[in-house]
């Protein structure tokens, strides 16, 4: 099975819970799509096997073959090429890499060179293994990067497999999830947590994929996420409170079920909760 965490911003716990889930696991892949920003390797500090480049194709122009008959300026919906004053520029950070101005350019006026954008790291912690993406800083979408850790590793569907997204809701979030069986949203107790749990909601809706709800670092307060749960009847899965013990191992790099008997009852329940939900 196939579990993506995600959540509507930043630090929500989205990774923390992730960490967890997986640790608690007898084994257990953990892969951090959050390629700008991942952090899960803080926590397992995995032995590296391995490393893969990713790059894209990008467009490369020959002037003295082009005529400046732009069609390939016209094809391409990204705008990542435009003719001025007589030169064909390409602009890479635009490019999506999809191919088609040099498989359009009547004049064979371009070809392709690959532009290094990150990388795919492998390793192993005690019965997790820890795969992540890397983008390099700079580079506009993680996306390639993603989609490349979906096609290479997705695979074995006989162990669980715990994907934490990236926060939000963006391009890079979708591509994360398109494999998942089952997802689990992470949402903070305050007024904007709600906002940001209602943002998720309606993407996984919209995407037809099971979901339930982990409220973490709530209070014995009105909790405004739990109550847009109760609202619209979406599964509560787990409350975890605000725990200062559990900032700190957090802040440490320290995995909570590796800490605390109670912590491991609860993230051991939590991994029999999504199963039970992922097979209604």
């Amino acid at each position: 099975m196939t579990i993506a965490v995600l959540s509507g911003k930043g630090g929500t716990g989205k990774t923390v819970i992730a960490v967890n889930l997986a640790s608690v696991s007898t084994h257990a892949v953990y892969i951090d799509c959050d390629v700008e920003e991942p952090n899960g390797h803080l926590f397992f500090r995995p032995i590296p096997k391995s490393s893969v480049e990713v790059a894209l194709k990008i467009p490369v122009v020959d002037n003295l073959r082009c005529t400046g008959c732009r069609k390939c300026v016209d094809f391409c919906r990204f705008n990542a090429l435009a003719f001025i004053q007589n030169r064909l520029l390409v602009f890479s950070d635009l490019c999506h890499a999809c191919g088609g101005c040099v498989v359009l350019c009547p004049e064979k006026a371009l070809s392709e060179r690959e532009m290094p954008i990150g990388n795919i790291s492998y390793g192993i912690s005690e019965n997790v293994e820890v795969i992540t993406g890397n983008l390099q800083p700079g580079k506009v979408s993680g996306v390639p990067i993603i989609r490349q850790m979906v096609e290479n590793f997705y695979t074995n569907k006989e162990i669980p497999i715990y994907i934490d997204c990236p926060p939000g809701s963006s391009c890079s979030v979708m591509e994360s999830i398109k494999p998942a069986d089952y997802c689990l949203i992470i949402a903070e107790s305050s007024v904007f947590g709600c906002h940001d749990l209602k943002m998720v909601h309606e993407l996984v809706v919209e995407l037809h994929k099971p979901f339930g709800i982990v409220l973490n670092k709530c209070f014995n307060e009105e909790n405004p996420s739990e109550q847009y749960c109760l609202e619209n009847g979406l599964p509560i899965l787990a409350k975890i409170p605000f725990d200062r013990e559990l900032n700190k191992w957090n802040a440490n790099g320290l995995i909570a079920v590796k800490q605390s008997p109670d912590y491991h009852q609860l993230f051991q329940d939590l991994v029999t909760k999504i199963q039970a939900e992922a097979t209604k």
